[in-house]
């Protein structure tokens, strides 16, 4: 397995691209922004993206959506309890001056416990609601992708539409249970593991 970083736009979000290395394919997690660099470092790398997934869909985090499943046509996946915040996404950017394609239709709606993998790698979805209705995080292969929900010594904001506190302060207990040596690689800021988020993050009491 391959875990490539590019930080993304003028809000710096994390995109990851994670592969298998025998076969090459390869899933694309939050394309914020900037589709050609994205695409630019599949080529480079000679990876073939066949998943497209959101860890949820505010609109720094799907800018490039449109383009990489164009040049791809790769399967769209998104949680099913995100897609009313996906509808908006065009509308949000505006209000905070940005401007946005029309987003492809999702192609997978996941749940709490689906896979999603590529040849031999495989991640767990983890329903982390709280940042939004139907964020999630990736974990496996002693990774959890949080997007939004858990940052280093942070975590995500809960009063843009469908933020919840109670459902925030749920998820970030949840991701706590998981192995302490578990790297968390956040939508926004650095890499962290579970062990420094018990030990230092603010949320956690």
């Amino acid at each position: 397995m391959a875990v490539g970083r590019i930080t993304v736009g003028q809000l710096e979000v994390n995109c990851y691209i994670v592969s298998d290395d025998a076969t090459k394919e390869a899933i694309v997690i939050d394309p914020g922004d900037e589709p050609d660099r994205i695409l630019g470092y599949i080529a480079e790398k000679g990876l073939v993206l066949v998943k497209i997934v959101c860890t949820h869909t505010h609109f720094d985090h799907i800018g490039a959506l449109p383009e990489l499943k164009e040049a791809s046509k790769a399967s769209l996946q998104m949680h099913k309890d995100e897609l009313a915040v996906y509808k908006m996404a065009k509308d949000m950017a505006a209000v905070w001056g940005f401007q946005i394609d029309t987003m492809p239709a999702p192609d997978v709606f996941l749940t709490d416990g689906s896979e999603v993998a590529v040849g031999g790698v495989s991640f767990k979805v983890l329903h982390t609601p709280g940042h939004t209705p139907g964020g999630m995080c990736l974990f496996g292969n002693g990774i959890v992708i949080t997007g939004d929900t858990l940052f280093a010594g942070s975590v995500g904001r809960t009063d843009l539409p469908g933020g919840s506190m109670s459902a925030l302060k749920a998820s970030f207990k949840r991701l706590m249970t998981l192995p302490p040596d578990t790297k968390v690689l956040p939508g926004h800021g650095p890499a962290s593991t579970i062990a420094n988020e018990l030990r230092d993050n603010f949320f956690n009491d």
